[in-house]
């Protein structure tokens, strides 16, 4: 994971230590977002318009699911997200991709049914962005499914038997309800793991989400994309 710094024209006068749920002001404490908002200049608010909605409430989940000490690493990446809103549209979905593959790597079982479901319908909403068929998923989220062979035999029956609304990687309802909702459940998931490094995961998940909004920011994220993010979503 990248090391980041703050700068001197980041730091603001008072930098309240940051602790879970939203905060009146910053002498009550502050999230994640709300920093970002406070160095955006933008009123205070744990939902600034300064980043990409489904990478905000990324940073919102993690900030409140990782512990007192681990959350205090987060700052560092606060930074990074001001000003991070990719317009490309398969940003939300690569996303709650992410998170899902990581989630369905460590969960407990329960939880890898619903990493494996959401993982399944992340590809096919990029499938025919990418251009492939929506019933084969990329190499990454293959590899995901054959490390939780139960969980992937039974989120393919369940999908075979429902019928998801229609939705497309271009529009905004996607953001604003499944992906936040494979988001919320996919973090929650690696935070009650039965693994040693939970807030590792999660910070890390964080930084993977960050530079997957990057690249899809840069000048060449159109182009670059698509091979990127699916690194990203694979990588430990």
């Amino acid at each position: 994971m990248t090391d980041h710094m703050w700068s001197d024209q980041s730091v603001p006068e008072f930098v309240p230590v940051l602790g879970r749920g939203r905060h009146r002001s910053p002498r009550r404490g502050a999230c994640f977002m709300e920093m970002a908002s406070y160095l955006a200049g933008e009123r205070w608010s744990d939902h600034p318009s300064c980043t990409h909605p489904l990478l905000a409430e990324l940073a919102r989940s993690v900030n409140d699911a990782t512990s007192d000490a681990a959350r205090q690493h987060l700052a560092p990446m606060i930074p990074d997200v001001v000003g991070l809103r990719p317009d490309e549209p398969r940003v939300g979905p690569a996303i709650a991709r992410l998170a899902a593959t990581a989630a369905l790597a460590v969960s407990a079982a329960s939880t890898q049914r619903v990493a494996a479901v959401a993982l399944l319908r992340c590809e096919s909403l990029l499938a025919e962005a990418e251009g492939r068929r929506p019933d084969e998923p990329s190499p990454g989220a293959r590899a995901a499914l054959a490390s939780a062979p139960d969980a992937a035999d039974w989120a393919q029956r369940f999908v075979g038997q429902i019928r998801f609304p229609v939705e497309h990687p271009g529009r905004r309802s996607f953001d604003r309800r499944t992906g936040v909702a494979i988001v919320r459940t996919s973090v929650s998931g690696i935070a009650t793991a039965c693994v040693t490094d939970p807030d590792a995961r999660l910070v890390d998940l964080l930084a993977r989400g960050i530079e997957l909004c990057q690249v899809a920011f840069s000048a060449q994220g159109a182009r670059g994309f698509e091979a990127r993010s699916a690194r990203t979503s694979t990588s430990g």
